[in-house]
Parts: structure tokens; C-alpha cells; sequence
């Protein structure tokens, strides 16, 4: 089986939301649910095929309201409330024991997710997240700079990976336009940060697995190890000749880094 889209109807008491998602049965096993960055769900669609290929997996892969052509709800404007509809999105689908993986500002909103303290998630893994402040280590504004400025502070092996706008289809070109335009409501007036959340990271009660790719320049290696600082007992793992996106440049590395800990923490839980 391969991956399946879907749509469901979440209720949440901001109102309702018609949430777009795939789910990948392949593995038929432990459930991940996968969260995407501003770049879209291309960014995770080819990581969640790999992981439910590779691994005893079944991989929910979400589409953040206002990506990928889906409509964004005047009500949803900030992660935190993002964060609320994923897990809404974990009640509905009947889920236990779930890891939550998210990159950039994907791991932002699995940030936000671990502070609900559902216990329907089990571990978390922030692949180079945004969301924090720290000083004299700012997220790259993806907002200042153009695509080859971003593309180039992103990957480890830029001329491997460069995104080229100019080789975009219409259809391509107004979804990065309309990515961008989500991405910007999400991310708030502070630069892709939300300057309460380093010290409410203090409050996680899962388990966090911090996997960085040791190249980034959008959220560099310092901002990585903040990130772990923050959250009481959480596991710093450096990702080697990677970028911003090790989903997409070394996925067989972060694979096995999120397998690795997804299992460790099944082994700890009391009936693991």
C-alpha cells in the first residue's frame, strides 16, 4: 500500500478545520506523525515514503492549513493553535504511542505539540527546528532573502540541492507564493520565533530527541544546542555533511537517527 490523502473535519473550540493529510501504511506498524516546513509538503513527502519503506512504520503526514493549496481558517494564525489541531487530528484518528517528527517550523509546532502533554504521543524530534530565541543566533529570515540566497544557507552540498524558481511550472509558482503567505501568519512578528517559548520548554514532559544537521545556516548549530538545553533531559544528536533538510539530503541519517530513538523510548515505556 502506498500513500493515501485524506481529508477530515476536526472540531476545535476556535472552530472547525477541513485538515488535508496522508497516511502511509506501508510499515503498518508504530505511528509517526511527520510535520513539514515552510517549504511545503514536498519537503517530507519523499522521508515519509522512505520511513514507511524502510521501517515497520505508518506515517501521518499533515498539510499545515494554507500550504499545498489547502484553505487556512481566519481563526488559525499562530502555531500554538496549530499545535492544538495536530493533536485534535491524534484524538480523532485514534492514535497512541505516536512520535512526532518535525523540521524547521514543523519541529516549531512539535514543540508546541509536546507542551499539550498528550498522552498520545510518545517521544518528539526536532529536526533543525525554528520557533526559539536565541541572542546573536537568529533564524534566517526566509522573508529578506530569495530563493537561491535561502537555498544556498540550507543545504550542506548547495550544488546538489539548489532550488531553481526559474524551472517552476505555474502551478509550482503559485504554491511557493501561497506557502510563503502561510508560512508568514504562522511564524509570527518575531522572525520565526516565539520569544516565551524557550523557557515554557522547561514544561515537556516526553521524551526529545534534537537532530541537527551540523551545515545549517538558517538555524545554525548554537540554535541547535539551545534547543536541547531547554528541555529537560532531551538528546542532542549532530547530523553529519547536512543542512537545514536532512529529510531530503542525508535521509538514510535521519532515519535512523528517529528510528533509533522512537525504539529506545519503546523499550523504556512500561508495557514496551
Amino acid at each position: 500500500m502506498t500513500s493515501t490523502a485524506r481529508t477530515i473535519t476536526l472540531a476545535l473550540d476556535s472552530g472547525d478545520i477541513d485538515l488535508a493529510f496522508s497516511v502511509d501504511e506501508r510499515g503498518k506498524g508504530r505511528p509517526f506523525l511527520l510535520l513539514h516546513g515552510g517549504g511545503g509538503p514536498q519537503t517530507v513527502a519523499g522521508f515519509a515514503g522512505f520511513l514507511a519503506d524502510q521501517r515497520p512504520a505508518r506515517v501521518i503526514t499533515p498539510v499545515h492549513p494554507g500550504f499545498g493549496g489547502t484553505t487556512r481558517p481566519d481563526w488559525l494564525t499562530d502555531v500554538p493553535t496549530l499545535a492544538q489541531v495536530y493533536v485534535r487530528l491524534l484524538d480523532e484518528l485514534g492514535l497512541s504511542d505516536v512520535t512526532v517528527v518535525g523540521n524547521s517550523i514543523g519541529g516549531w509546532i512539535a514543540a508546541e505539540m509536546a507542551l499539550l502533554g498528550s498522552d498520545r504521543i510518545s517521544s518528539v524530534v526536532l529536526v533543525n527546528a525554528a520557533g526559539i530565541h536565541v541572542p546573536g543566533h537568529p533564524v534566517a529570515d526566509p522573508f529578506t532573502l530569495t530563493p537561491a540566497e535561502l537555498s544556498a544557507l540550507s543545504f550542506h552540498d548547495v550544488e546538489k540541492f539548489r532550488i531553481d524558481p526559474s524551472t517552476f511550472s505555474d502551478e509550482q509558482r503559485a504554491a511557493a507564493v501561497a506557502n510563503r503567505a502561510a508560512l508568514q501568519v504562522y511564524s509570527g512578528p518575531h522572525a520565526m520565533a516565539d520569544p516565551t517559548l524557550r523557557e515554557r520548554l522547561a514544561k515537556v514532559p516526553h521524551p526529545v530527541l534534537v537532530a541537527w544537521g551540523e551545515s545549517d545556516q538558517v538555524t545554525d548549530t548554537t540554535y541547535g544546542l539551545a534547543y536541547a538545553d531547554a528541555i529537560p533531559g532531551a538528546r542532542f544528536e549532530l547530523l553529519l555533511r547536512t543542512g537545514h533538510m536532512p529529510q531530503i539530503e542525508t535521509p538514510e541519517q535521519l532515519l535512523t537517527a528517529v528510528w533509533d530513538f522512537a525504539d529506545v523510548q519503546a523499550a523504556n515505556r512500561p508495557n514496551g
